[in-house]
């Protein structure tokens, strides 16, 4: 079983930003453009567990107060060069806030011992995979369309353990649901 903890936008800031997406030169490019309904803010990513582990993990997520304040998207990049390049938008508002609820759900996931990934917190919703599907200049445009964004304000009302399903077609499975 294969678990994460994210934040899941509303539809609202989705819809917004993925106007913008149908734009870009990487859907026009035939590269991995992720669907707008797993569009997420991974706070944990505990990888391939035991099935058991699930029930940890919730506990885990029960236990982490808010709120967090209103996030929106803005901004974005690229991470990685040629076949591993990630297009992303950025996250601003209550960063520090949602930084704070990041730190203490991978504290009590750790003492549930359960590992999530160490890698330092940087929010960011992945929007496509292009690698070097995409001519540089086309690339380098939609970069520039991105670090120009600016999506609207939104509230952080849950954070959500979710089962992923890896393939052509990924399957996403809440498994728990924590109101903040």
């Amino acid at each position: 079983m294969r678990l994460f903890i994210a934040v899941f936008p509303p539809p609202e800031a989705v819809d917004h930003l993925a106007a913008v997406v149908r734009g870009l030169a990487v859907g026009r490019a035939g590269a991995r453009v992720g669907a707008t309904d797993r569009w997420h803010l991974t706070l944990a990513f505990l990888g391939d567990v035991p099935e058991e582990s699930a029930g940890a993990a919730a506990l885990a997520l029960s236990t982490v107060d808010g709120p967090v304040g209103d996030l929106c998207f803005q901004g974005g990049g690229k991470f990685g060069h040629g076949r591993s390049t990630v297009l992303w938008a950025g996250v601003a508002g209550d960063v520090d806030g949602l930084a704070r609820v990041t730190r203490t759900l991978r504290r009590e996931l750790r003492a549930r011992r359960l590992h999530p990934d160490d890698k330092r917190f940087n929010p960011h919703l992945t929007i496509a995979r292009p690698g070097d599907r995409v001519p540089r200049a086309d690339l380098a445009a939609d970069i520039e369309t991105l670090r120009d964004y600016a999506g609207p304000a939104w509230p952080v009302t849950e954070l959500v353990l979710v089962s992923s399903q890896l393939g052509p077609h990924p399957v996403y499975t809440p498994l728990a649901h924590h109101p903040l």
